[in-house]
């Protein structure tokens, strides 16, 4: 595979490509990996143009046919560090765009684009990783580091580009193996020795206390909060039910001081028969009242990873890095910050829901990032 380097080829996609030294050491808190692209479908994805992108029998993402398209994931995501693999059956070529918009060409609203291209049938993987921090962005492929230039959007979709020479035949076959991410510079909400960040609604059932580093909700209901509000982020949080099909919730963009206001990210790790698919309740990840999870991965008992994604009018939930549910809120705004009835556009709080009297949860490694 040849890493394009030509000046020429670098400005036509709106991205300067040159050998770097290094990236320096950064003092920044790591997230935990989700993935994209789940091995299944395109779920979590919008493809545009006329390329042909499925999924193989090999649970491979793949495009082989048309001349030009992209395939874009419909979370966006600030600093991270990406992980890709990708091979080619014939020559042609794909740009993985980070911080990238479907708003016009990539050449134009300051996306970074890495382009990779295929001049002989190699059938080879390519492992890609991009750092995206700030300003600095950096691609290493095949553990070779470059420097990717006139990035200048501070969010964006993950984009993948299929390009199809036209002194060619046949069209190539791209295919993508695994594509993962995870966020970098996280703020703690939660420092693991007492409750200082946040807020106990007054006068209800529920008791909040910090037990062997962990933040524990027993009896409810209840409702704790974060003294800060935000509107567009990504946060993550580690949960453990310590009882049979409990029920409890991270809220999002909640009215300071509101009972259970705000958009619901659920926690019940519970689903008809043997049918994970089909959750009770919203289960596991689903936003409640307006889309279940897809797949309840968690289980009782365990700790599992849940990440949150919330941008302007669209939110997604993760399981252990598996995509579970997403939405796009396109209702009238609720008038009393209700997520079940209606949008909810302004900043608000993150709080966690003590439910009933049978409420027994743990949580820890609260992060989040600002968009």
């Amino acid at each position: 595979m040849n890493w394009t380097k030509r000046s020429v080829f670098a400005v036509a996609l709106g991205v300067a490509i040159a050998l770097s030294g290094g990236v320096g050491a950064q003092d920044i808190a790591e997230g935990k990996w989700i993935n994209l692209f789940d091995n299944e479908s395109l779920y979590g994805w919008t493809d545009f143009g006329d390329a042909n992108w499925h999924v193989n029998d090999e649970g491979h993402l793949v495009a082989d046919d048309g001349w030009h398209g992209f395939v874009a994931t419909n979370a966006q995501f600030k600093d991270f560090e990406l992980e890709a693999r990708v091979r080619f059956s014939a020559p042609g070529s794909i740009g993985l765009v980070v911080r990238g918009s479907s708003d016009g060409h990539h050449a134009e609203n300051g996306s970074g684009v890495v382009l990779l291209q295929e001049q002989e049938d190699s059938g080879g993987w390519r492992d890609i990783n991009i750092k995206a921090v700030g300003g600095d962005v950096t691609a290493t492929v095949d553990g070779e580091e470059y420097q990717v230039e006139g990035v200048t959007r501070d969010r964006g979709n993950v984009i993948l580009e299929y390009h199809r020479y036209f002194r060619y035949r046949s069209a190539p076959t791209v295919e993508v193996a695994s594509l993962r991410l995870r966020p970098l510079g996280l703020d703690s909400l939660f420092n693991g020795e007492d409750l200082s960040g946040w807020n106990i609604i007054p006068d209800r059932d529920s008791e909040f206390f910090v037990e062997d580093g962990n933040l524990r909700i027993v009896d409810g209901n209840g409702q704790i909060e974060t003294e800060g509000v935000y509107r567009d982020f990504i946060h993550q949080i580690d949960i453990i039910s310590h009882g049979d099909h409990l029920n409890s919730g991270v809220f999002f963009r909640g009215p300071v001081g509101q009972f259970w206001l705000g958009y619901e990210s659920q926690i019940r790790n519970e689903w008809n028969g043997d049918d994970r698919t089909d959750p009770v309740d919203f289960g596991t990840g689903g936003i409640y009242g307006v889309r279940p999870s897809r797949n309840v991965v968690s289980s009782d008992y365990e700790w599992f990873e849940k990440t949150i994604v919330c941008h302007d009018n669209y939110m997604a939930v993760w399981l252990d890095g598996y995509l579970v549910s997403e939405f796009f809120d396109t209702r009238p705004i609720a008038t009393n910050g209700d997520g079940k009835n209606g949008f909810v556009p302004e900043a608000g709080t993150i709080h966690l829901q003590g439910h009933d009297p049978a409420t027994d949860l743990s949580f820890r490694d609260i992060h989040i990032q600002e968009y």
